[in-house]
């Protein structure tokens, strides 16, 4: 065996054991943000009836990108890259979930928030339209 095949079964070796210390990372991340969706969710169960409008946008919102984090956690240990990111997926979602939730609650929420979704709104389906007629 010569000298450049010893080192390269080396640095195989030497990846692999990196590759399982960053899926050990990667799944205490997973885990732990698992704990933090599912604690998010209970608190909205029980306390979104005193909770202001505001404050549960931003959690349902925070909600969302855990979600999106758990599954690109989830493709890398499985796959061993990033997933591809779907903006108009996302964008297309978060559209029709913030409607959702200004039909249900415009008329708890004060007007700043309900003036300040209303303009996210217009600026996600602006760059909706933007990526569709690329």
């Amino acid at each position: 065996m010569s000298h450049k095949e010893k080192d390269h079964g080396v640095n195989n070796f030497n990846k692999s054991a990196d590759i399982k210390d960053q899926n050990a990372k990667r799944l205490e991340q997973l885990e732990n943000l698992v704990e933090k969706h599912t604690r998010t969710e209970r608190h909205l169960e029980q306390h979104s009836d005193i909770a202001r409008p505001e404050a549960i946008a931003h959690s349902e919102e925070i909600q969302m990108e855990r979600e999106q984090a758990i599954d690109n956690l989830k493709h890398i240990i499985i796959n061993g890259k990033h997933s591809n990111v779907d903006e108009v997926s996302n964008l297309q979602r978060n559209y029709e979930f913030t409607n959702s939730y200004i039909e249900a609650n415009a008329d708890r929420m004060d007007s700043t928030t309900l003036e300040y979704t209303k303009e996210k709104q217009k600026n996600r389906e602006e760059q909706l339209n933007n990526i569709l007629n690329k």
